[in-house]
Protein backbone atom coordinates (compact mmCIF):
# COMPACT_ATOMS: atom_id res chain seq x y z
CA UNK A 1 0.00 0.00 0.00
CA UNK A 2 2.56 2.44 -1.25
CA UNK A 3 1.72 5.77 -2.71
CA UNK A 4 4.27 8.45 -3.94
CA UNK A 5 2.28 11.38 -2.08
CA UNK A 6 -0.58 11.00 0.67
CA UNK A 7 -2.36 13.83 1.15
CA UNK A 8 -4.38 14.67 4.50
CA UNK A 9 -7.47 16.39 3.77
CA UNK A 10 -9.92 16.12 1.03
CA UNK A 11 -10.72 20.21 0.68
CA UNK A 12 -10.02 22.79 -1.15
CA UNK A 13 -6.57 22.47 -0.77
CA UNK A 14 -6.00 18.65 -0.70
CA UNK A 15 -7.95 18.03 -3.94
CA UNK A 16 -6.74 20.96 -5.64
CA UNK A 17 -3.02 19.60 -4.91
CA UNK A 18 -3.76 15.68 -5.59
CA UNK A 19 -5.38 16.93 -8.99
CA UNK A 20 -1.98 18.06 -10.44
CA UNK A 21 0.87 16.75 -8.11
CA UNK A 22 1.42 13.77 -10.56
CA UNK A 23 2.10 9.69 -9.20
CA UNK A 24 0.61 8.01 -7.00
CA UNK A 25 -1.92 9.61 -4.75
CA UNK A 26 -4.06 8.68 -1.97
CA UNK A 27 -6.26 11.62 -0.14
CA UNK A 28 -7.25 10.89 3.63
CA UNK A 29 -10.29 12.49 5.15
CA UNK A 30 -12.64 11.66 8.12
CA UNK A 31 -15.29 12.56 6.21
CA UNK A 32 -17.38 10.86 4.54
CA UNK A 33 -18.01 12.96 1.42
CA UNK A 34 -14.85 15.22 0.25
CA UNK A 35 -15.05 19.07 -0.16
CA UNK A 36 -17.56 19.65 2.62
CA UNK A 37 -17.00 23.15 3.15
CA UNK A 38 -16.69 23.51 -0.36
CA UNK A 39 -20.56 22.66 -0.44
CA UNK A 40 -21.74 24.97 1.80
CA UNK A 41 -19.59 27.89 1.41
CA UNK A 42 -21.49 30.87 -0.49
CA UNK A 43 -24.67 29.87 1.03
CA UNK A 44 -24.64 26.84 -0.99
CA UNK A 45 -22.80 28.37 -4.45
CA UNK A 46 -19.24 29.11 -3.57
CA UNK A 47 -17.53 32.29 -3.08
CA UNK A 48 -14.51 30.13 -5.26
CA UNK A 49 -12.38 32.95 -5.28
CA UNK A 50 -12.07 37.15 -5.94
CA UNK A 51 -10.56 39.27 -8.95
CA UNK A 52 -8.95 41.73 -6.87
CA UNK A 53 -6.66 39.07 -4.81
CA UNK A 54 -3.57 40.39 -3.45
CA UNK A 55 -1.45 39.65 -0.94
CA UNK A 56 -2.55 42.98 1.50
CA UNK A 57 -6.11 40.61 1.53
CA UNK A 58 -4.33 38.45 3.87
CA UNK A 59 -3.10 38.41 7.45
CA UNK A 60 -0.06 36.79 8.41
CA UNK A 61 2.85 37.25 10.57
CA UNK A 62 4.94 37.39 7.51
CA UNK A 63 2.86 39.05 4.98
CA UNK A 64 5.26 38.58 1.95
CA UNK A 65 4.91 34.74 2.14
CA UNK A 66 1.86 34.21 0.63
CA UNK A 67 3.30 36.45 -3.02
CA UNK A 68 4.98 33.73 -4.41
CA UNK A 69 2.22 31.10 -4.39
CA UNK A 70 -0.92 34.13 -5.44
CA UNK A 71 1.55 35.59 -7.96
CA UNK A 72 1.89 32.06 -9.39
CA UNK A 73 -1.62 30.91 -9.89
CA UNK A 74 -3.78 33.68 -10.35
CA UNK A 75 -8.23 34.12 -9.70
CA UNK A 76 -8.35 33.64 -13.69
CA UNK A 77 -6.12 30.82 -13.97
CA UNK A 78 -9.29 29.29 -11.35
CA UNK A 79 -11.92 31.38 -13.36
CA UNK A 80 -10.17 28.89 -16.62
CA UNK A 81 -10.64 26.10 -15.04
CA UNK A 82 -14.38 26.47 -13.78
CA UNK A 83 -14.83 27.55 -16.86
CA UNK A 84 -13.34 24.83 -19.38
CA UNK A 85 -15.47 22.48 -17.15
CA UNK A 86 -18.67 24.72 -18.04
CA UNK A 87 -19.64 25.78 -14.80
CA UNK A 88 -21.50 28.80 -15.34
CA UNK A 89 -20.31 31.57 -12.92
CA UNK A 90 -21.50 35.10 -11.99
CA UNK A 91 -19.73 38.63 -10.01
CA UNK A 92 -22.23 39.65 -6.91
CA UNK A 93 -20.11 42.16 -5.72
CA UNK A 94 -16.74 43.54 -4.61
CA UNK A 95 -14.85 40.97 -7.21
CA UNK A 96 -16.66 37.78 -5.57
CA UNK A 97 -17.20 35.19 -8.02
CA UNK A 98 -20.18 33.08 -7.59
CA UNK A 99 -21.13 29.48 -8.86
CA UNK A 100 -24.43 30.50 -10.85
CA UNK A 101 -25.80 26.82 -9.92
CA UNK A 102 -24.14 24.89 -7.14
CA UNK A 103 -21.36 24.61 -4.45
CA UNK A 104 -21.80 20.95 -5.66
CA UNK A 105 -20.35 21.50 -9.04
CA UNK A 106 -16.69 22.80 -7.79
CA UNK A 107 -16.61 19.79 -5.40
CA UNK A 108 -17.02 18.03 -8.68
CA UNK A 109 -14.82 19.73 -10.53
CA UNK A 110 -11.66 18.66 -8.44
CA UNK A 111 -12.96 14.96 -7.13
CA UNK A 112 -13.33 14.10 -11.34
CA UNK A 113 -9.94 15.65 -11.42
CA UNK A 114 -8.20 13.69 -8.79
CA UNK A 115 -10.01 10.63 -10.13
CA UNK A 116 -9.26 11.68 -13.72
CA UNK A 117 -5.16 11.60 -12.88
CA UNK A 118 -5.38 8.66 -10.87
CA UNK A 119 -5.88 9.63 -7.55
CA UNK A 120 -7.43 7.54 -4.90
CA UNK A 121 -10.10 9.20 -2.08
CA UNK A 122 -9.89 7.04 1.27
CA UNK A 123 -12.99 8.77 2.99
CA UNK A 124 -14.94 7.96 6.29
CA UNK A 125 -11.46 7.37 7.22
CA UNK A 126 -9.81 8.48 10.55
CA UNK A 127 -5.67 9.83 10.84
CA UNK A 128 -4.45 7.92 14.07
CA UNK A 129 -0.68 8.93 13.45
CA UNK A 130 2.15 10.01 11.20
CA UNK A 131 5.99 8.55 11.75
CA UNK A 132 8.64 9.28 9.99
CA UNK A 133 10.59 6.34 8.12
CA UNK A 134 13.79 6.64 7.17
CA UNK A 135 15.21 2.50 6.98
CA UNK A 136 16.30 1.56 3.72
CA UNK A 137 12.86 0.33 1.75
CA UNK A 138 10.47 2.60 3.14
CA UNK A 139 8.82 5.28 2.31
CA UNK A 140 9.65 8.72 3.98
CA UNK A 141 6.60 8.81 6.11
CA UNK A 142 3.91 6.30 7.33
CA UNK A 143 0.66 7.20 8.05
CA UNK A 144 -1.79 5.05 10.09
CA UNK A 145 -5.08 5.10 9.54
CA UNK A 146 -8.24 3.61 10.85
CA UNK A 147 -11.57 2.72 9.16
CA UNK A 148 -14.82 0.83 10.81
CA UNK A 149 -12.13 -0.23 13.87
CA UNK A 150 -9.80 -1.35 11.16
CA UNK A 151 -6.04 -0.15 11.14
CA UNK A 152 -3.89 -0.17 8.43
CA UNK A 153 -0.63 1.67 7.49
CA UNK A 154 0.00 3.52 3.98
CA UNK A 155 3.63 5.37 3.31
CA UNK A 156 5.03 7.79 0.65
CA UNK A 157 8.02 9.99 0.55
CA UNK A 158 5.60 13.01 0.42
CA UNK A 159 3.32 13.98 2.82
CA UNK A 160 1.14 16.77 2.09
CA UNK A 161 -1.05 18.56 5.35
CA UNK A 162 -4.32 20.02 4.07
CA UNK A 163 -6.75 19.33 7.38
CA UNK A 164 -7.56 23.19 7.58
CA UNK A 165 -7.57 25.13 10.90
CA UNK A 166 -10.08 25.00 13.34
CA UNK A 167 -13.13 26.69 12.24
CA UNK A 168 -16.46 24.82 12.47
CA UNK A 169 -15.93 22.01 14.43
CA UNK A 170 -19.16 20.15 14.15
CA UNK A 171 -18.01 19.24 10.59
CA UNK A 172 -15.30 17.65 12.60
CA UNK A 173 -12.45 20.41 12.58
CA UNK A 174 -9.42 19.75 14.67
CA UNK A 175 -6.18 20.80 15.52
CA UNK A 176 -4.54 17.59 13.38
CA UNK A 177 -2.05 19.68 11.15
CA UNK A 178 -0.69 21.98 14.32
CA UNK A 179 0.32 18.39 16.18
CA UNK A 180 1.51 17.17 13.24
CA UNK A 181 3.50 20.34 12.19
CA UNK A 182 5.02 20.54 15.99
CA UNK A 183 5.85 16.64 15.94
CA UNK A 184 8.19 18.05 12.96
CA UNK A 185 9.81 20.90 14.70
CA UNK A 186 7.44 23.50 13.37
CA UNK A 187 6.51 26.53 15.71
CA UNK A 188 2.39 27.58 15.30
CA UNK A 189 1.72 30.85 15.45
CA UNK A 190 -1.28 31.18 17.96
CA UNK A 191 -4.74 30.26 16.42
CA UNK A 192 -7.65 32.34 16.87
CA UNK A 193 -11.35 32.19 15.23
CA UNK A 194 -11.44 34.49 12.04
CA UNK A 195 -14.21 36.36 10.13
CA UNK A 196 -16.83 35.18 13.23
CA UNK A 197 -19.66 37.38 14.75
CA UNK A 198 -18.71 39.21 17.84
CA UNK A 199 -21.10 38.94 21.16
CA UNK A 200 -22.32 40.98 23.37
CA UNK A 201 -24.17 40.62 26.71
CA UNK A 202 -27.82 39.29 26.44
CA UNK A 203 -30.54 41.20 25.01
CA UNK A 204 -28.31 44.47 23.83
CA UNK A 205 -29.38 44.19 20.76
CA UNK A 206 -32.70 41.76 20.55
CA UNK A 207 -34.64 44.43 19.62
CA UNK A 208 -32.88 45.48 16.45
CA UNK A 209 -32.21 41.43 15.50
CA UNK A 210 -32.74 40.74 11.94
CA UNK A 211 -31.96 44.35 10.98
CA UNK A 212 -29.35 45.99 8.36
CA UNK A 213 -27.12 48.73 7.41
CA UNK A 214 -24.53 49.29 5.15
CA UNK A 215 -21.92 50.70 7.37
CA UNK A 216 -17.91 51.60 7.91
CA UNK A 217 -16.58 49.00 10.08
CA UNK A 218 -12.88 49.71 12.34
CA UNK A 219 -10.87 47.53 14.25
CA UNK A 220 -7.29 47.54 14.70
CA UNK A 221 -6.92 49.92 12.10
CA UNK A 222 -8.17 48.76 9.73
CA UNK A 223 -12.23 49.50 8.11
CA UNK A 224 -14.43 47.93 5.80
CA UNK A 225 -17.32 49.24 3.76
CA UNK A 226 -20.22 46.66 3.92
CA UNK A 227 -23.26 45.87 5.40
CA UNK A 228 -23.72 45.20 9.48
CA UNK A 229 -26.63 42.72 11.16
CA UNK A 230 -27.83 43.08 14.34
CA UNK A 231 -28.68 39.33 15.78
CA UNK A 232 -29.79 38.19 19.60
CA UNK A 233 -26.49 37.71 20.28
CA UNK A 234 -24.54 40.88 19.21
CA UNK A 235 -23.07 41.90 16.02
CA UNK A 236 -22.83 40.06 12.57
CA UNK A 237 -22.41 40.83 8.40
CA UNK A 238 -19.99 41.35 6.43
CA UNK A 239 -18.57 44.13 7.66
CA UNK A 240 -18.32 42.54 11.49
CA UNK A 241 -16.93 39.32 9.92
CA UNK A 242 -14.38 41.17 8.15
CA UNK A 243 -13.32 43.40 11.04
CA UNK A 244 -13.23 40.43 13.70
CA UNK A 245 -9.34 39.66 12.03
CA UNK A 246 -8.17 42.49 13.29
CA UNK A 247 -9.93 43.40 16.82
CA UNK A 248 -7.87 42.03 20.04
CA UNK A 249 -10.28 40.84 22.49
CA UNK A 250 -10.95 43.73 25.34
CA UNK A 251 -10.76 46.21 22.56
CA UNK A 252 -13.62 48.31 20.91
CA UNK A 253 -14.89 48.47 17.65
CA UNK A 254 -15.98 51.76 16.02
CA UNK A 255 -18.81 52.03 13.79
CA UNK A 256 -20.03 54.47 11.08
CA UNK A 257 -23.38 54.30 10.83
CA UNK A 258 -24.25 56.75 8.01
CA UNK A 259 -21.12 56.37 5.96
CA UNK A 260 -20.63 58.65 2.88
CA UNK A 261 -23.32 61.11 4.40
CA UNK A 262 -23.47 64.53 5.56
CA UNK A 263 -25.50 63.72 8.90
CA UNK A 264 -25.31 67.04 10.52
CA UNK A 265 -25.93 69.17 6.99
CA UNK A 266 -29.21 66.68 6.74
CA UNK A 267 -30.18 67.58 10.04
CA UNK A 268 -29.69 71.01 10.05
CA UNK A 269 -31.74 71.49 6.55
CA UNK A 270 -34.43 69.28 8.59
CA UNK A 271 -34.14 71.72 11.41
CA UNK A 272 -34.80 74.72 9.04
CA UNK A 273 -37.59 73.17 6.82
CA UNK A 274 -39.66 71.03 9.38
CA UNK A 275 -38.03 71.79 12.97
CA UNK A 276 -41.13 70.29 14.60
CA UNK A 277 -40.42 67.25 13.83
CA UNK A 278 -38.95 64.63 16.35
CA UNK A 279 -34.72 63.93 15.90
CA UNK A 280 -36.06 60.30 15.53
CA UNK A 281 -38.33 60.66 12.78
CA UNK A 282 -35.20 62.48 10.68
CA UNK A 283 -33.47 59.91 11.32
CA UNK A 284 -35.65 56.84 10.07
CA UNK A 285 -34.93 58.54 6.57
CA UNK A 286 -31.48 58.25 6.80
CA UNK A 287 -31.23 54.75 8.55
CA UNK A 288 -33.92 51.82 9.20
CA UNK A 289 -36.84 53.47 10.96
CA UNK A 290 -35.94 50.23 14.14
CA UNK A 291 -33.02 51.67 14.70
CA UNK A 292 -33.39 55.37 14.88
CA UNK A 293 -35.95 54.83 17.30
CA UNK A 294 -33.15 53.33 19.39
CA UNK A 295 -30.70 55.92 18.67
CA UNK A 296 -31.60 57.69 21.99
CA UNK A 297 -31.30 54.51 24.29
CA UNK A 298 -28.70 52.70 22.52
CA UNK A 299 -26.32 54.41 20.62
CA UNK A 300 -26.49 58.40 22.29
CA UNK A 301 -28.14 57.57 25.59
CA UNK A 302 -25.56 60.40 27.14
CA UNK A 303 -27.24 63.04 25.29
CA UNK A 304 -30.63 64.74 25.79
CA UNK A 305 -32.49 64.12 22.21
CA UNK A 306 -36.30 64.53 23.65
CA UNK A 307 -37.92 67.73 22.17
CA UNK A 308 -38.55 68.74 18.59
CA UNK A 309 -35.66 69.13 16.32
CA UNK A 310 -36.24 73.29 16.49
CA UNK A 311 -35.10 72.75 19.82
CA UNK A 312 -31.14 71.30 19.11
CA UNK A 313 -28.72 73.95 18.35
CA UNK A 314 -25.83 72.70 16.24
CA UNK A 315 -23.45 72.14 19.22
CA UNK A 316 -26.10 69.82 20.51
CA UNK A 317 -26.84 68.02 16.45
CA UNK A 318 -23.14 67.58 15.73
CA UNK A 319 -22.77 65.70 19.23
CA UNK A 320 -25.29 62.98 18.26
CA UNK A 321 -23.67 63.30 14.44
CA UNK A 322 -20.48 62.27 16.10
CA UNK A 323 -22.18 59.17 17.95
CA UNK A 324 -23.84 58.37 14.97
CA UNK A 325 -20.36 58.22 12.58
CA UNK A 326 -18.49 57.15 15.94
CA UNK A 327 -20.21 54.62 17.13
CA UNK A 328 -17.63 53.02 19.81
CA UNK A 329 -18.84 49.47 21.55
CA UNK A 330 -16.83 46.79 23.28
CA UNK A 331 -17.71 43.17 22.42
CA UNK A 332 -17.98 40.64 25.19
CA UNK A 333 -16.16 38.14 22.42
CA UNK A 334 -16.91 36.50 19.27
CA UNK A 335 -18.82 33.30 19.15
CA UNK A 336 -16.21 30.91 18.59
CA UNK A 337 -14.75 28.20 16.16
CA UNK A 338 -18.35 27.00 16.24
CA UNK A 339 -19.01 29.78 13.86
CA UNK A 340 -15.54 31.54 12.50
CA UNK A 341 -15.41 30.93 8.86
CA UNK A 342 -11.26 30.64 8.99
CA UNK A 343 -8.83 30.10 11.25
CA UNK A 344 -6.48 33.27 12.12
CA UNK A 345 -2.47 31.89 13.19
CA UNK A 346 -1.70 28.27 12.07
CA UNK A 347 2.01 26.69 11.34
CA UNK A 348 4.86 29.27 11.43
CA UNK A 349 5.44 30.37 7.66
CA UNK A 350 8.97 31.15 9.06
CA UNK A 351 9.54 26.71 8.57
CA UNK A 352 8.25 26.49 5.16
CA UNK A 353 9.07 27.63 2.00
CA UNK A 354 7.13 30.15 -0.21
CA UNK A 355 7.60 28.46 -3.35
CA UNK A 356 6.93 25.29 -2.57
CA UNK A 357 5.15 24.89 0.80
CA UNK A 358 7.70 22.24 1.89
CA UNK A 359 8.84 22.17 5.01
CA UNK A 360 12.60 23.50 5.59
CA UNK A 361 13.38 21.08 8.33
CA UNK A 362 11.50 18.12 7.59
CA UNK A 363 12.12 17.25 3.35
CA UNK A 364 9.17 15.56 1.87
CA UNK A 365 6.71 17.16 4.20
CA UNK A 366 4.05 20.05 2.90
CA UNK A 367 1.19 22.25 4.61
CA UNK A 368 -0.94 23.85 2.17
CA UNK A 369 -4.47 26.16 3.04
CA UNK A 370 -6.04 26.96 6.00
CA UNK A 371 -3.71 25.08 8.75
CA UNK A 372 -1.02 27.82 7.01
CA UNK A 373 -0.34 31.24 8.91
CA UNK A 374 -2.16 33.40 5.70
CA UNK A 375 -5.76 34.08 6.16
CA UNK A 376 -7.67 35.62 3.83
CA UNK A 377 -10.50 38.77 3.97
CA UNK A 378 -14.08 37.51 3.76
CA UNK A 379 -14.91 37.16 -0.05
CA UNK A 380 -13.25 34.25 -2.16
CA UNK A 381 -10.05 35.24 -1.03
CA UNK A 382 -9.61 31.76 1.49
CA UNK A 383 -10.61 29.52 -1.30
CA UNK A 384 -7.73 31.49 -3.63
CA UNK A 385 -5.10 30.64 -1.30
CA UNK A 386 -5.88 27.11 -1.22
CA UNK A 387 -5.64 27.36 -4.58
CA UNK A 388 -2.68 28.98 -4.77
CA UNK A 389 -0.87 26.94 -1.85
CA UNK A 390 -1.95 23.60 -3.19
CA UNK A 391 -0.77 24.78 -6.62
CA UNK A 392 2.64 25.58 -5.46
CA UNK A 393 2.91 22.39 -3.81
CA UNK A 394 1.56 20.28 -6.56
CA UNK A 395 3.99 21.87 -9.03
CA UNK A 396 7.09 20.94 -6.93
CA UNK A 397 6.17 17.46 -6.41
CA UNK A 398 5.31 17.05 -10.22
CA UNK A 399 8.87 18.99 -10.55
CA UNK A 400 10.61 16.48 -8.34
CA UNK A 401 9.08 13.42 -9.60
CA UNK A 402 10.41 14.67 -13.04
CA UNK A 403 13.61 15.25 -12.56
Amino acid sequence: MDYDVIILGAGAAGLMCAAHCGGRVLVVDHARKAGEKIRISGGGRCNFTNTGTEPANFLSANPHFAKSALKRYTPWDFVSLVSEHGIAWHEKTLGQLFCDESARQIVSLLTGMVEAAGGTLALDTRIEGVTAQDGEGDGAFAVTLNRDTRPWTVRAPRLVVATGGKSIPKMGATGLAYDIARQFGHAIVETHPGLVPFTFPPETFSALAGLSLPVRATAGGTSFDEALLFTHRGLSGPAILQVSSYWTPGAEIEINLLPGTDPLERLRAARQQAGRRAITTVLGEMMPARLAQAVPTLIAPDLDLGGNLADHNDASLGALCDRLTHWRVKPTGTEGYRTAEVTLGGVDTAGLSSKTMESTLRPGLHFIGECVDVTGWLGGYNFQWAWASAMACATAIRAAQQA
